[in-house]
Formats: C-alpha cells, structure tokens, sequence
C-alpha cells in the first residue's frame, strides 16, 4: 500500500495529536500506554476514514495577514460585545442573508464559515452548494456581503485558491 506525502503527514500529525490526548487524559501513566496504542491506532485510522487527508498549500505571508485580520476582528468583536453589555438599550436588528461564496469547495469554504462565526456579529447557519445563509445582529448598519469578501479573499490568499467570478 503506497501513501502520498500528504497523507503520511497526515497519518503523523494525527497521531501526535491523538498521542497528546491520551497522555492528558491519563495524567501520563506509563501503563496505560498498551490499551493508548491500540486506541490511538484506532482514532486515527477512523479519522482518516472520516476525514482524508488532501493536499494543502498555506501561504505564510497569507497565514500571517490572515491572523491578524482575525485578530483585529475578534478584538472589535470583543468590544461590540461589551458595548451591548453596557447599554441600557440594544439596538439589534436580526436578519439572515444570502451570499454566493466565490470559494472553491473544501476546506477554504468549512475555514471560512467557521471564521465568520467567530467573527462580531456574525453566525453561519447554512451553506449549500455555493451560497452561505449568514445571520446578522445588525442587519442594514454592517454590509455583510463586504465583510464575507474580505474573509473570503484572506482564505484564499493563505491557502492559496483562486475566487470564482460572481
């Protein structure tokens, strides 16, 4: 049985990772390791089955513009929360929008979504096909469709896709 490359790193991150968790779980006890590789060997054949491993390319510079993008967001999102909090009146206006991703399918679309979801006032409720149901807090003061595109390019510039034309 051969494997790619990706799919060794796979295989090894994962194991790692599983490796890590059993140690944390049994407070590091040297007996537990017997019945711990036979698990980890069982986590991890089950999370290849589930999730296989696909070739990825992530950009650093598009990683490090990428982070701060989600920093600076995640810190407005932190102080729009606060601000509500303090305010004897919220000002909410809900809605749900509709946007056409121009992201290829995979994994730059399940980053994004779940991007957005950590984003201020923002929480992805759907995506199929190629269009994401967004719901808003402050539906008419925030463009959502404009935020979606600045995500959406900082994904694909780290993992290196070409958007789609809308």
């Amino acid at each position: 049985m051969k494997f790619s490359v990706s799919a060794v790193r796979a295989i090894l991150w994962r194991s790692a990772l599983f490796a890590l968790l059993w140690w944390a779980l049994t407070d590091g006890r040297a007996d537990s390791w017997g019945v711990g590789a036979a698990s980890i060997l069982a986590a991890v054949s089950l999370s290849l089955h589930l999730l296989p491993p696909v070739p990825t390319y992530v950009s650093r510079i598009g990683l490090l513009r990428f982070v701060i993008f989600f920093v600076d967001q995640s810190l407005r999102g932190g102080i729009q929360v606060a601000w509500f909090a303090l305010r004897p009146r919220m000002d909410l206006r809900p809605g749900i929008h509709e946007i056409p991703l121009r992201l290829p399918e995979g994994v730059g679309r399940v980053l994004l979504t779940n991007t957005l979801n950590l984003l201020p006032g923002t929480l992805s409720v759907g995506l199929e096909g190629n269009r994401l149901c967004l719901h808003v807090l402050l539906d008419g003061q925030t463009p959502a469709e404009a935020e979606v595109r600045r995500a959406e390019i900082r994904v694909a510039h780290m993992l290196g896709l070409k958007l789609a034309e809308t």
